[in-house]
């Protein structure tokens, strides 16, 4: 399960709308699969099919973990015109096996919806993984 805040959601929700036509991406920050931070970054992809985060936020935003004694809960990014569920791109490029993955949906976007999901790969190069749908919990107070 990954927990966070109706803001935190919220925050996430504006980022994808914000960024469309394209996908957005960003890291969520925190311990024990409770977000304490959402961190935006910017697609280096710019596109509206793929997402790629910068390189240069990547390495702030680790260092920023690192120095804030949190760790990579998950890995957000927005998908345009289809559902909040991993494609095949998504798998093969799921690099972090202990974070968890967020998707959001603009098909509807007066509805955003947001998934949570693991990515198990056999090997980090493979380009099939078992994906396994997380629980996501929205608490209405901040942390």
């Amino acid at each position: 399960m990954v927990k966070l805040t109706a803001a935190q959601r919220q925050d996430i929700f504006a980022h994808a709308l914000e960024g469309r036509p394209n996908e957005v991406c960003g890291l969520l920050g925190g311990r024990e699969g409770r977000v304490h931070k959402v961190y935006r970054t910017r697609n280096k992809a710019n596109s509206p099919v793929r997402y790629e985060i910068e390189p240069q936020d990547l390495i702030r935003c680790h260092l920023e973990l690192e120095a804030n004694d949190m760790e990579l809960v998950g890995i957000y990014h927005s998908h345009v015109f289809s559902e909040a569920y991993p494609s095949n791109t998504d798998v093969r490029l799921a690099y972090y096996p202990d974070a968890l993955y967020l998707l959001v949906s603009l098909m509807d976007d007066g509805n955003p919806i947001l998934r949570a999901f693991r990515i198990l790969k056999a090997q980090p190069t493979d380009e099939r993984g078992e994906i396994a749908e997380v629980p996501i919990e929205v608490e209405a107070a901040e942390l």
